[in-house]
């Protein structure tokens, strides 16, 4: 087949997937196409859009996020011309009348719903990413797209390899019509799958293949049943070999010797992203040229051209220079846009040759590799450690192996105690991951429900949804699910047992006793206030754990959950420390001088530190007096006299209860789920339907004037947002003020920490959140009795900085002290901007409204303009970005 008329002449030719899925979009079908990554699906919506542009109309590109819509557009530009093109995200509205026009999902969804006449001629939607659709939060947004669309627009849906793919094109087939499935296994380039082994004792890192004829390599599992598990496992028989996971500079001197880079190596922590890099920048890893340096300088220079000298010092700038000009990069979302795009570009370029990355990585922006690593196949999913799913490992793997350039590709797993060889293997081997609907009716699709349609055909649509296609099915297989978890559990809870006694009790004791220190917040306040006191070169003493004993403080910060302690213990290890990791309120056993210059990251000054700490010859402090409390003092004595705690494989059994409890709370969630499947979609649309009506947003099958207001807030909390706007609660407020009150929706603190105290720049501004508060409270009241999800608890923690920004305060200022990443700032303004223009749109005073514009105006400026990578644009465009939104 030829090139597509009036679209890009390839130089190679097509594989026979492309030609099918072109073939299919010919006879004037929509079409599926799962291939892996890098295989050339965008090929088929190229042939899309020349389709398009030859006969006239639109076609539509939508993202899953817009780094990805901004890249599609650079690509689109450059290809079809920028006159031809269009940008609609949430941050940037260019040419938004074009024939061609890239997007985030949300913005087609928010198009759909306001009848937007831009809609009009609309030939082709490009879903790219489809399979994001089992998103918890942001998938259902797919399936309002495919369910709502006018008929006679076609479908190009771009999918990663999925095991269900003919189940989700059955199902566009009934909402939309005939829909062909393209599936493409075979990868564009061959994937080798390792395992690399490090031995304590033993130099160099053992690199072996994870499967042998397609069944875990018989020689790891020999070695692994030879050896113990780590430095944390105690007990040992002696001579037997010692297991430990590799070192990251190891490993990258391993990448470079084997010819394995460039490289990603996939850390599930921003933290340990940057930590990485440090690392090796530590052990002396350089992996460029004097011209290398040079063109990375260049690149870097150009991206942050639009940021200040003091913006630059706020962000870490010489910090992240250093590891740039060595060949190496973090990429996570806690760095600002225009560093990540510098190392993208770096990488691309080859210039950089190793990154490490959160699986942020792995959702569609281009920056192939020819090695993928992966630290540990567990991550924390939000409330515990899980393992990764193959869909999940196909999608990290999937940038190993560059088309054209590298015949093959390799994906590299570390060996972890936490996780057994064999379950790896299971993981790599399957090929089963199909993708299921996280549909379910919002308060904002309600309305718009409402808004559109009739009693019968909005019931009617909901049965459309690819959640309720699943519905019937799902059972057996959930049932099956929880024989595999029944047998799993039955096996974690065989290895918590121990001969001494049952440590199962012991760590329940621990865990009340933790709780129980919790509650009383009188200590917390005296241990904070402790904590706050200490300085570097103070020693205090650590309870519990293999770390017990003395401590020298390194550093004392505050944090919005209080002081935070980072500390070196006698055998070198560092630990940071909370006001929650002390029994009592520490007190300063002595002090020893720190080593200068002050270098905590380098291991001749922690020698230093660790070997004055062991001469300090500090003893265990006496206990204090304080005020009795008979239980915590009873659970203090059960848990230290615990006939478990000299057991020496304690550690071990701790995991393992950890892991019982874990597959516990699973069990339990599934069954829950099996038993609440007869619950339909129907039934808890009308329940969403009694809140809008008991909270007079719907009247009958009518929409009163707030709920016309709800049906265009698109917001995790719309209808609490909703609620506060017919309340009056934004009205009469500053610009910086507005700004500093709409925060509360649009921050989360990330992690688990209990967060401190906020701080409100006014008595009326903590007023008003004293009455968002109240509405949360009366509304979470109303969802659980009408058995639905409730509304996240709101986060005041960003007032006093988004007043600030609003109020033109430096960056430095800032960001100075505060337990925030550039890149959560500027996501977060970028959210709070999105809703603050939605207020201007449906605030029913005039002034609030002109009071949410001019805030959106004011914190759209300095990082948070040159966060977003397009520039100026029409004020027509603006216009149109305004209209439909963007989550």
């Amino acid at each position: 087949m030829s090139p597509p008329a009036a679209g890009p002449g390839y130089d190679f030719a097509l594989d026979d997937f492309q030609r099918r899925a072109i073939a299919a979009l010919d006879e004037g079908d929509s079409v599926l196409v799962a291939a892996p990554t890098g295989s050339g699906k965008t090929v088929v919506a190229e042939h899309a859009v020349a389709d398009t542009l030859a006969r006239g109309g639109k076609i539509f590109y939508t993202t899953p996020i817009k780094a990805l819509s901004n890249q599609k557009f650079a690509d689109f530009a450059r290809c079809w011309g920028p006159d031809r093109v269009g940008l609609l995200t949430g941050d940037t509205a260019r040419n938004g009348e074009a024939p061609v026009v890239v997007m985030t999902t949300e913005v087609l969804r928010n198009m759909i719903y306001a009848a937007s006449p831009t809609l009009e001629g609309l030939r082709y939607v490009v879903l790219d990413e489809v399979h994001y659709l089992q998103d918890t939060y942001r998938g259902p947004v797919w399936e309002e797209v495919i369910i709502h669309l006018a008929p006679e627009v076609r479908l190009v849906c771009l999918s990663a390899t999925v095991s269900n793919a003919e189940e989700v094109s059955a199902w566009i087939s009934t909402v939309r019509g005939p829909t062909a499935t393209v599936v493409e296994e075979r990868r564009p380039v061959e994937l080798h799958n390792l395992y690399l082994v490090a031995e304590r004792g033993s130099r160099g890192l053992h690199l072996f293949p994870t499967l042998v004829d397609g069944r875990p390599n018989p020689e790891v599992v020999r070695l692994e049943a030879t050896a113990d598990r780590g430095p944390g496992h105690r007990g040992g028989r002696p001579g037997r070999r010692r297991l430990v996971t590799p070192r990251r500079p190891e490993v990258a001197e391993l990448l470079a010797d084997e010819g394995m880079l460039p490289a990603i190596t996939f850390v599930f922590s921003r933290a340990g992203c940057d930590q990485a890099v440090r690392q090796c920048l530590e052990a002396g890893l350089r992996l460029t040229t004097a011209d290398e340096r040079r063109r990375i300088r260049a690149i870097c220079d150009e991206r942050v051209e639009a940021l200040t000298d003091a913006d630059l010092e706020a962000l870490g700038w010489a910090g992240w220079m250093a590891g740039m000009e060595a060949g190496l990069a973090a990429h996570h979302a806690g760095m600002v846009p225009p560093f990540k795009e510098a190392v993208e570009a770096c990488f691309v370029a080859g210039l950089v040759k190793l990154v490490f990355a959160t699986e942020t990585l792995a959702l569609g922006i281009n920056m192939p590799a020819r090695a993928v690593v992966i630290e540990k196949l567990t991550k924390f999913g939000g409330e515990r450690h899980q393992t990764l799913t193959a869909g999940e490992y196909t999608q990290l793997t999937g940038r190993a192996g560059r088309r054209g350039i590298d015949e093959v590709g390799h994906a590299i797993v570390l060996w972890s105690p936490f996780l057994a060889f064999e379950e790896v293997a299971a993981v790599v081997s399957t090929r089963s991951h199909p993708i299921s609907s996280s549909f379910r009716p919002t308060y904002n699709m309600a309305a718009n429900l409402v808004r559109r349609y009739s009693a019968g055909t909005a019931h009617h649509l909901l049965n459309l949804s690819f959640a309720q296609y699943q519905a019937d099915g799902e059972v057996v297989g959930m049932e099956a699910r929880l024989e595999r978890l029944g047998r799993r559990l039955e096996r974690a809870r065989a290895e918590v047992s121990c001969e001494r006694d049952d440590p199962a009790a012991l760590f329940e004791l621990e865990r009340r006793l933790q709780r129980a220190r919790a509650s009383r917040p009188s200590d917390r306040h005296q241990t904070e206030e402790a904590l706050a006191r200490l300085r570097p070169g103070d020693v205090v003493w650590v309870a519990g754990g293999k770390s017990a004993g003395p401590a020298a403080v390194l550093s004392a910060t505050k944090r919005r959950g209080g002081a935070q302690l980072r500390v070196l213990t006698p055998k070198r290890r560092r630990l940071t420390l909370g006001p929650a990791d002390f029994t009592e309120a520490p007190e300063t056993l002595g002090r020893i001088a720190l080593p200068q210059p002050y270098a905590p990251n380098s291991p001749g000054f922690q020698k230093a530190v660790a070997s004055s700490l062991a001469r300090s010859r500090v003893g265990r402090p006496r206990l204090r007096q304080r005020h009795p409390d008979p239980e915590l003092d009873e659970l203090a004595l059960a848990v230290a006299g615990h006939p478990a705690q000299g057991c020496p494989d304690l550690e071990r059994h701790r995991r393992a209860w950890v892991q019982a409890e874990r597959l516990a709370a699973e069990v339990a969630e599934v069954k829950s789920r099996v038993k609440g499947r007869s619950d339909t979609l129907a039934r808890t649309f009308d329940r969403v339907l009694e809140v809008l009506g008991a909270w007079g947003f719907v009247d009958g099958w009518s929409l009163t004037e707030a709920g016309e207001r709800l049906s265009r807030i698109y917001h995790e909390a719309d209808l609490l947002i909703a609620t506060c706007v017919d309340q009056g609660v934004f009205d009469g407020l500053d610009p910086p003020a507005l700004a500093a009150l709409a925060s509360v929706c649009s921050f989360e603190a990330r992690g688990r920490a209990e967060p401190a105290a906020p701080w409100f720049p006014s008595s009326e501004l903590r007023r008003r959140w004293a009455t968002i508060e109240a509405v949360h409270r009366r509304l979470a009241a109303a969802e659980a009795k009408a058995g639905l999800p409730v509304t996240r608890v709101l986060d005041p923690g960003f007032v006093g900085l988004a007043h600030a920004w609003a109020s033109g305060d430096d960056l430095d200022e800032i960001l100075d002290d505060e337990d925030l990443s550039g890149g959560d700032f500027v996501r977060t303004m970028k959210q709070l901007i999105d809703l603050l223009r939605q207020l201007g749109e449906v605030a029913p005073m005039a002034a609030t409204a002109k009071a949410a514009r001019s805030a959106a105006d004011r914190l759209y400026r300095g990082v948070v303009e040159a966060s977003s990578s397009i520039g100026p644009v029409a004020e027509a465009d603006e216009q149109v970005a305004a209209s439909v939104g963007d989550r």
